[in-house]
């Protein structure tokens, strides 16, 4: 029975010195593993302590082998470039759906009436004639004109405030007194600016003429060529500014398009000349250029304060939207004068053309 306590008690203490053992190896093995986790080892870290890589580091492939989304575009990769435009109505500027009249119309058979009333309105009339204006502040709007003088409308020197505006300016091709032509749709003789907005005007060789003004959402088109009284091809243009004007004249959101043949006297959609003076404070945003034998005439030498930007120069009736190009006479040296945005209906940027 002693013997047998004997080795009971033995085969205890071999327990509990084999248990003794067995925790002093665990502990060590403990200890090894929280050292291998420690900061400052070679083992990575949890994603919440993972500092950000440096910007120059390369992103990692993902599985498929591709760049992941990180990772920028490669150097053969083309830039984005911009939709083209096919037409100006689909790509968001005036055409007649957007110009012109917005209410029932009333005829007057007014011939060259003069207006000489200040704050004259002039509404929801089809008017068979034109408008010579000797007053301040008349408004021109929900009308028609179809003239057979030289102009539609024109401000006399010494007035100012006029607005024409929601109308449609036209005429009648071999009335005018010009050999038969028509000039101006709207003619700013003024000290001061006017404002013309969503007219629809048509035929007039030189559609819209002022040095200062503002002309936004309209629609020029179908210019008819006409030879002078002196017998030679009258100069056509959807804008034109001779120079020297004291004010602004900003030219915004309109479709401005010159499809006469450059043998019939095609200038500009957009012509900017230093006939009577220096060009300058003037800006040509946001539109619809096409035709004339360059479709823009920035000013030549000397102008300054020449902002031409965001334009688009469609194609549609010369390759490089005037029959020479898209633009000529621009200094580029010239104070405040600005580039910027210009593309060809197709998306292809347009450079600013070398200095004149």
């Amino acid at each position: 029975m002693t013997q047998h306590r004997r080795r009971l008690t033995a085969w205890l203490l071999a327990g509990v010195v084999l248990a003794v053992v067995l925790t002093l190896y665990q502990a060590d093995r403990t200890g090894v593993s929280e050292h291998a986790a420690a900061p400052g080892t070679t083992e990575a870290a949890t994603p919440s302590t993972t500092a950000p890589a440096p910007s120059s580091a390369p992103a990692s492939p993902t599985p498929s082998g591709s760049p992941s989304p990180a990772a920028s575009p490669s150097a053969s990769e083309p830039p984005p470039t911009t939709p083209a435009c096919t037409s100006p109505g689909t790509c968001g500027f005036p055409d007649a759906s957007t110009t012109g009249p917005r209410i029932e119309l009333e005829r007057h058979d007014t011939g060259n009436m003069s207006v000489k009333q200040d704050g004259t309105v002039i509404k929801g009339w089809d008017i068979r004639g034109s408008l010579d204006i000797y007053a301040d502040d008349v408004t021109i709007i929900d009308s028609r004109i179809t003239s057979t003088n030289w102009w539609g409308v024109n401000l006399r020197p010494g007035f100012s405030g006029l607005k024409v505006l929601h109308t449609t300016i036209t005429a009648v091709p071999g009335k005018g007194p010009d050999n038969g032509g028509v000039n101006y749709a709207v003619s700013n003789m003024g000290g001061s600016s006017i404002e013309v907005g969503w007219c629809d005007i048509s035929v007039f060789g030189n559609a819209l003429s002022m040095g200062q003004g503002d002309l936004h959402d309209n629609y020029v088109h179908d210019i008819v060529a006409f030879r002078n009284q002196g017998g030679e091809w009258q100069h056509t243009d959807a804008v034109i500014s001779g120079g020297g004007n004291k004010g602004r004249l900003t030219v915004r959101r309109n479709t401005l398009l010159n499809s006469t043949a450059v043998d019939r006297g095609a200038t500009a959609a957009v012509g900017l000349f230093a006939d009577t003076g220096t060009v300058s404070s003037v800006v040509v945003d946001g539109n619809w250029l096409a035709g004339g034998a360059y479709a823009l005439y920035g000013g030549g030498p000397g102008a300054t304060g020449i902002q031409v930007t965001n334009n688009v120069f469609s194609t549609q009736y010369h390759p490089a939207s005037g029959a020479y190009g898209a633009a000529t006479a621009w200094n580029a040296g010239g104070a405040g004068n600005v580039w910027k945005g210009n593309r060809m209906s197709d998306g292809r940027p347009v450079e600013p053309p070398p200095a004149s």
